[in-house]
């Protein structure tokens, strides 16, 4: 089971990586947390898994929303191609998107920082094989490959998408629940490793 929850959580990562679909590539991270998960309750730690299946709900369900947006404002469309220079049109979204999007990386004092940290020293302290051991720091490196990605491809360069299109963000519904899941993301992880 731990062979296959790490090769599961590489091979999603390599797959988010040479994928140009926003929903596929927001599924395969998905993909890849759980196969995190599996692993290290493969490795007897439950509790930790389940830690991390909170602190990863808490950002994914943000990165979900903000993908959404972009999708709906975008008319449907999906490819990341298509998506530059967000940030000037939707610039909520984008600090939404961002933020999770670095929770997901596990940048410091973010949600996903204290779950995905704690694993990894789990591992480092564990006394597991070398092919495991570089599974998970390879697979976290590919993590913030992917997204580094999404935000180089949706956030830099010019608008691909049509030059008369204009799109912003116009949904009160929409902003006011990626602002409570954005303080969640921010603060959620910290709030949770007290429990």
């Amino acid at each position: 089971l731990l062979l296959i929850g790490c090769m599961t959580m590489f091979m999603a990562g390599l797959g988010a990586n040479f994928e140009f679909d926003l929903s596929s590539i927001i599924a395969l991270s998905t993909l890849s947390q759980l196969g995190l998960m599996m692993s290290i309750l493969s490795m007897g730690y439950n509790i930790l898994a389940f830690f991390h299946l909170l602190t990863h709900a808490l950002f994914s369900a943000l990165l979900f929303m903000c993908a959404g947006s972009m999708i709906h404002n975008l008319k449907d469309s999906q490819d990341i191609r298509f998506m530059g220079s967000i940030v000037n049109f939707m610039p909520l979204t984008s600090v939404c998107f961002n933020v999770s999007s670095l929770s997901l990386c596990g940048m410091p004092f973010l949600a996903g920082f204290y779950s995905k940290d704690l694993i990894l020293e789990v591992v480092c302290l564990s006394w597991i094989n070398f092919l495991i051991f570089f599974l998970y720091f390879i697979s976290t490196g590919l993590t913030a490959s992917y997204s580094f990605r999404l935000f180089y491809y949706s956030m830099m360069g010019d608008n691909n998408f049509y030059p008369s299109y204009f799109f912003n963000d116009k949904s009160y519904f929409i902003s006011f629940g990626m602002v409570c899941l954005l303080f969640v993301s921010v603060f959620g992880g910290g709030f949770l490793s007290w429990l």
